[in-house]
Formats: structure tokens, C-alpha cells, sequence
């Protein structure tokens, strides 16, 4: 190895001529730690050419925040982190933004269910989805809810979509909008312990309109998603008016959407938590390693899901699963971890049963039981 995760500046000169003769080979190139030339986070301004391009990285004790960024893949080719046996209590009380979810800690934080327990004890939870088209949105959502333990659900929904949710889950109540074909008029949210909105909702005028009313007069936490999250991006002061506990889940083009473009996975990061700070939220920035934001800038990442998952209604399905989490009861920051989690963790049982091409967003949510089995045991 030449440099370690110290390194705050490009390669250059001799050392930057070295790692391409290093590039140049045929051989296999293993890093120790991280590859020469690369920087531990932030590698926005660095040299691709004087970064060595390992085919395998194996980091030391822990894995580095810039591993979990897609741009950087070609220089640390896999990677798997190795036990050097550093004092667990040392790692513990060192100071850092940055932790990935572990199975155990995910399995700590699951309630167990009373033998007594009604669907009382588990909530009601309130979606706020569909629109003339794309009541399939809807329709994913809901069942991923229904599939992760929530007590009662109702679907909110134009009236074009009635049919189609009446007899697709005939599980969940369904409360249909006075407008035909798009979500028009606000719903009193004061009988539901959470709140989802924004899969398949459409961004028409009317749809705009009933959303920033709902927002402003709703006190129960929400989880905003998909064209929700793009009204927002339009209307950015309706972010102080999201109640306490809420969630925003955007992928990274939502996420510029509300907070400008994004140079790499870095500045998206970084960018994510100034969002989560100003508007006293957490985001769930979705892909792989989906980061888990809190409002104190705290980063959790998720190490579970596969490219399978990169599918229409995926995050329709993260949207359920969190909705139905917070309607239980969990506090936000655990509903986040947990939901996140056993999304991925659902998305990898379909993976093995179905492989990755042919893996649809209903799969994942038929292998929601698997999942929360598999971290309850």
C-alpha cells in the first residue's frame, strides 16, 4: 500500500506515476484498508486518474463512508471488512456521524406482540394515494402496510381507483376523494397514529392545492414519498409545516429536486443533512446503502437490498413498511432503521427465490413475512 484513509489531497508527481504502472497491469490489485489515491469521504474534487483501481478492498476493522458511494465502485471493486481485533469498547466511544445497521441491532428494536394484543394495539394508519392510471401505486403500498404489522388501514383514493382497491386488498378500508380521477380534497387525519401520502398522487393542480392543506393541518406524522416529495421540491416553505416525527423518502433525483443539484454521492449526502436539519426531519435517501437521515445529522446505512430491487413500486412498497412501523407506535428514528432494513432484507429473500431480472415490487412485499420473521427469530 502507498497511502492510507488519511489522505486530504489528490496524488501527484512520483506517487501519482506509480498508481498508473499499479493501473496499467494485468494482474489482480488488492487494497489494504482503502486504495491508494482515494479519499475516506469526500472525493468530490480528486483525481480519477492517480486513484488505484482495486479488484478487491479489504478495509480494516471498519468499511469508509466513500466504499458506500456509487462513483467510487471502479477503485474499491469489492470490498469486505476485516477483524483486526481493535478494542470494541475503544470504536464505541469514538465519535462519528456514520453507522450501518446490523441485523442484531434491527432485531433489538422489534416489539414482541402480547398474547392478548387487538388490532387496537397496532394502530390505524391513513394512505393518501392514487390517481387516475396509477392506482397500482397505491395498491403496493397498501398491501406492503397490511404485510408489516399495522392494525387498521385506509386508503384514501380518487374514485376512479374504488374498484380496483375494493377488490385488490380487500384488507384495508377504503375512503374515496369527492374528485373522480385525483386526490382534490383534504381528509381529517385526527383517528390515524400515521399518515403516508404521495405514491401514484399525481402533481395536477388540484392534487397540489389539497396537499399543502393537508400538510399544514395535519399533526400526525407523515411519510411523504414519490409526487408528494415533488410538490414539496415547488413549494419549499411547506417543509417547516410537516408535523414533528415525519419522514421523507426520496431517491437521489427527488432529493436534488428540493435541495439543487448534486456534483456526486457526497454532496447529496451532505446536502440530505442539511435538509433533515433545517426542516427537523428524517430522510431516507434511497439506493444502495439507502442512508437513514436524523434531524441532528446522524447517517445510518442500510446494507441490505440488491440491484433487483431497482424496479417501478419498490419505494411504494419502503413507503408501506414505514407507514405501518410509526402507526405502531415506534418512534420515528426506529421506524426508519427497521423499515429500511427489512425492505432490503425482503428484497434479498426474492432475490434468492426469483433472481435479480426478473424481480418485480410484489415480490418483495411476498417476501415481507420471510423478512420479518428472519430478524424476529
Amino acid at each position: 500500500g502507498l497511502f492510507g484513509s488519511g489522505l486530504n489531497k489528490p496524488l501527484s508527481g512520483g506517487f501519482a506515476a506509480v498508481v498508473k504502472y499499479i493501473n496499467s497491469s494485468p494482474a489482480m490489485v488488492v487494497a489494504i484498508d482503502i486504495p491508494s489515491g482515494l479519499m475516506g469521504e469526500e472525493n468530490t474534487f480528486n483525481v480519477k486518474a492517480n486513484i488505484i483501481r482495486a479488484d478487491v478492498t479489504f478495509s480494516l476493522q471498519l468499511p469508509k463512508l466513500a466504499f458506500l458511494f456509487a462513483e467510487n465502485t471502479e477503485f474499491v471493486g469489492e470490498w469486505e471488512v476485516l477483524d483486526i481485533q481493535l478494542s470494541e469498547d475503544g470504536i464505541e466511544e469514538m465519535e462519528t456521524n456514520y453507522e450501518m445497521l446490523e441485523i442484531e441491532q434491527i432485531r433489538s428494536l422489534i416489539k414482541p406482540r402480547k398474547q392478548f394484543a387487538h388490532k387496537g394495539n397496532f394502530g390505524h394508519a391513513l394512505l393518501i394515494a392514487g390517481s387516475k392510471g396509477m392506482a397500482g401505486a397505491s395498491v403496493l403500498a397498501a398491501r406492503a402496510c397490511l404485510r408489516s404489522g399495522v392494525g387498521l388501514l385506509t386508503v384514501h383514493a380518487p374514485m376512479c381507483n374504488n374498484d380496483i382497491l375494493q377488490t385488490s386488498i380487500p384488507e384495508a378500508i377504503v375512503e374515496t376523494d369527492i374528485n373522480e380521477t385525483c386526490f382534490a380534497v383534504p381528509t381529517d387525519t385526527d383517528d390515524y397514529q400515521a399518515v403516508g401520502i404521495g405514491p401514484g398522487l399525481g402533481r395536477n393542480e388540484e392534487t397540489e392545492a389539497a396537499l399543502l392543506e393537508q400538510l399544514e393541518h395535519c399533526q400526525t406524522p407523515v411519510v411523504v414519498d414519490a409526487d408528494a416529495l415533488n410538490i414539496l421540491a415547488n413549494h419549499r416553505h411547506a417543509l417547516t409545516h410537516l408535523p414533528k416525527g415525519s419522514i421523507l423518502t426520496p431517491h437521489p433525483k427527488e432529493l436534488e429536486r428540493l435541495t439543487g443539484k448534486c456534483q456526486d454521492s457526497y454532496e447529496r449526502l451532505m446536502k440530505a443533512c442539511e435538509l433533515a436539519r433545517a426542516a427537523h426531519v428524517h430522510i431516507i435517501l434511497k439506493g444502495a446503502y439507502s442512508a437513514i437521515i436524523t434531524p441532528e445529522g446522524k447517517c445510518f446505512f442500510n446494507p441490505t437490498g440488491n440491484p433487483g430491487m431497482a424496479t417501478g413500486g419498490s419505494g411504494d412498497v419502503l413507503t408501506g413498511v414505514i407507514l405501518a412501523l410509526l402507526a405502531q407506535g415506534y418512534p420515528t428514528e426506529e421506524a426508519a432503521k427497521i423499515g429500511t432494513y427489512i425492505h432490503g432484507l425482503a428484497g434479498d429473500v426474492a432475490q434468492k427465490k426469483q433472481g435479480m431480472i426478473g424481480m418485480i415490487a410484489s415480490d418483495i412485499i411476498t417476501c415481507l413475512p420471510t423478512a420479518w420473521r428472519l430478524v424476529s427469530e
